[in-house]
């Protein structure tokens, strides 16, 4: 009788999955994701390695931006595949450093990933030795479904206001059933969803509605 040879096979997550569940321990202890984050949005993050420059200057930025997250809703939470004595040690650090401004300490946890199963699970292994996690984005809505993906070179910093810009919108999209236009702001027209019949294509045109905008039957910006 032959034995049969069973390959492990890792599919990285899409938009629209659920969030792949884990439990890792953190800066602050243990964590069960998504379910303990049920209710809130999730940034979750990962960087390529601790005491690494870009990473620190990532860190001191969502660091101080972490009220602006919590305002809306938002929780941070960041990763990489380092222990949490390594983790805890670059905090401190981090403490001490006044980059554009006052020192800030973390106010979110950091994941301990030496198995490297949270990176396997989310797709952040994509360097040669493999031994490093990119810089990876995952916003995850209050339901524990993944809404944006974000990678990010190892050589090139993220762009924090961008990451709120986009949580912004999906809250609004959420909210109102709209879509955002490019480099939409909160406070700016949205767009409305394209007609489905001829009759609605020409009243959008012809008659539209009050704090409407028709610039052609399928582009339409609404207050």
């Amino acid at each position: 009788m032959e034995n049969e040879m069973t390959n492990e096979t890792t599919r990285m997550p899409l938009i629209g999955d659920r969030a792949p569940e884990f439990r890792a321990m953190t800066t602050m202890g243990k964590v069960n994701f998504p379910d303990d984050y049920k209710g809130s949005w999730v940034i979750l993050f990962s960087h390529p390695a601790d005491f690494t420059p870009v990473c620190t200057t990532e860190f001191i930025t969502f660091a101080r931006m972490a009220d602006e997250f919590a305002a809306m809703n938002v929780k941070l939470i960041g990763l990489s595949i380092d222990s949490v004595h390594s983790h805890l040690a670059w905090a401190k650090s981090i403490e001490n450093i006044a980059w554009k401004g006052e020192p800030v300490e973390l106010p979110f946890p950091i994941i301990a990933d030496i198995s490297m199963n949270v990176a396997k699970k989310y797709g952040m292994l994509q360097t040669v030795a493999k031994t490093q996690t990119i810089r990876a984005v995952f916003i995850i809505d209050p339901e524990g479904i993944i809404r944006t993906i974000l990678y990010y070179p190892m050589s090139t910093g993220r762009n924090m206001d961008e990451i709120k810009r986009i949580i912004q919108s999906l809250q609004k999209h959420d909210e109102d059933n709209v879509s955002t236009p490019a480099d939409w702001r909160p406070g700016d027209p949205v767009v409305m969803g394209a007609p489905l019949t001829l009759a609605e294509a020409k009243e959008r045109v012809e008659n539209p509605a009050e704090g409407t905008k028709p610039y052609d039957w399928y582009l339409t910006f609404k207050e």
